[in-house]
C-alpha cells in the first residue's frame, strides 16, 4: 500500500473517529433553562337566590323563609349571607307598607354546585310587623322579596 493511500485512510479513519466523538458528545451536554406561562383566570355570574315561604302572614305574624339558588357558573360558588334587601307587591297592593316586613340576615357561608335549585341550608324568619294602625292594603297581597348576597 502506498504511503499516499494509508495517510488517506488515516485521516478518513480519524475524520470519522471525530464526528463520532463528536455526535456522541452532543447527546451527553446538558442545560439548564428557564421560562414562563401564563392564562387568564375563568369569572363568576351571580346566582340567583330564591326565597319561598307559604300563604298567610298577617300583622303580627311570622313565616319561615326557605332558599334556593340557581348557580349557572361551569363550578361551585360560595354563598355567604343572604339579606332581604327589599319587599315589593302585586299592583293591587301597592299601598302595602315594605317597611313592616322584616327578615333578620342569614348566614349560608355555603358552596353551591352548578345547575338549579340548589337548597341552601338556612332558612329565614319574615316578620310583618303589628304596628297599631290599619294594614288592610297588604290584604291578600302577593308579596315579593328581593334578596343579596
Amino acid at each position: 500500500m502506498t504511503r499516499r493511500k494509508k495517510r488517506a485512510i488515516a485521516v478518513a479513519v480519524v475524520a470519522t473517529l471525530s464526528l463520532i466523538g463528536a455526535i456522541a458528545g452532543y447527546a451527553y451536554w446538558t442545560a439548564s433553562g428557564a421560562g414562563t406561562g401564563a392564562a387568564n383566570a375563568g369569572t363568576t355570574v351571580a346566582v340567583t337566590l330564591n326565597a319561598s315561604f307559604t300563604d298567610g302572614i298577617f300583622p303580627g305574624g311570622t313565616k319561615s323563609v326557605s332558599f334556593t339558588a340557581d348557580n349557572t357558573n361551569p363550578g361551585s360558588v360560595r354563598v355567604g349571607t343572604i339579606h332581604l334587601a327589599s319587599v315589593t307587591f302585586d299592583a293591587g297592593h301597592s299601598t302595602c307598607s315594605a317597611a313592616d316586613f322584616t327578615m333578620p340576615d342569614v348566614v349560608e357561608n355555603t358552596d353551591v354546585p352548578s345547575g338549579s335549585g340548589n337548597a341552601l341550608p338556612n332558612n329565614g324568619t319574615l316578620s310583618f310587623a303589628n304596628t297599631a294602625v290599619n294594614q288592610d292594603a297588604c290584604k291578600g297581597a302577593t308579596i315579593t322579596l328581593h334578596l343579596t348576597s
